[in-house]
């Protein structure tokens, strides 16, 4: 989802905020590398494993970073909105870490890709990007531990309903457009518990159900949960 109160990005600059502390030959080195690119809702940007696509910058969209199990179940990590950076699609440059975590765009989004190699020369050479890509992956990992931590301690219905809370906060509605499909893949879980989860809310007078929507009714009572 692309916020309407912030200045849509006109090149990768506007998304790194140390940008005026590296020198003009490195801002056009990463200016005159990145290429923009358009993907579809549903494409697969990233296919994981050690594949190196490139240091994606969301120009305007959304894309899902996700982990799939040995088994073909998906569980979703963590969205990039625009101005978000993702560093785990480049991770041929970060040799101690090692992550099978693939990208999809969840709506059409447009993105610059900028080359890893070229990324790494610079940021070799300025301490400042340094310091922001360490932050920022210090970031993407919080994120990642805390999705653990509501895995192993959270229930159902407690990470259920920050799920629609979420959706709803990124879809700017209380009408959230999705399926028990894509939540039990969202959430790491089978359909049939996201399904008698949801009747469950139902009958508490929280959500409205149609056929690919969900109505939040009691959005306070939600966040109780």
């Amino acid at each position: 989802m692309t916020t309407n109160n912030v200045k849509s990005l006109s090149s990768i600059a506007d998304a790194i905020p140390i940008w005026s502390s590296l020198t003009q030959d490195q801002q056009r080195k990463l200016l005159g590398t990145a290429r923009e690119q358009r993907f579809l809702k549903g494409t697969v940007v990233h296919e994981g494993g050690l594949e190196c696509t490139g240091l994606l910058v969301v120009r305007t969209g959304q894309l899902r970073a996700f982990i799939t199990s040995a088994d073909g179940r998906e569980i979703s990590l963590y969205r990039l909105l625009e101005r978000d950076i993702c560093l785990f699609s480049a991770a041929c440059m970060i040799r101690s870490i090692r992550f099978n975590i693939s990208i999809e765009a969840e709506n059409d989004t447009d993105l610059w890709i900028v080359p890893a190699e070229i990324y790494q020369e610079v940021m070799k050479k300025s301490v400042q990007l340094a310091n922001f890509t360490n932050e920022l992956m210090a970031e993407r990992m919080s994120d990642v531990m805390w999705l653990m931590e509501q895995i192993l301690w959270e229930s159902m219905d407690r990470r259920l309903a920050e799920y629609l809370l979420e959706q709803s906060s990124l879809q700017g509605t209380t009408q959230i457009t999705t399926t028990h499909e894509q939540i039990a893949r969202d959430l790491g879980t089978a359909r049939e518990v996201v399904t008698r989860m949801l009747k469950y809310f139902k009958s508490e007078g929280l959500i409205a159900l149609s056929r690919g929507k969900i109505e939040i009714l009691d959005e306070r009572a939600l966040d109780a949960r």
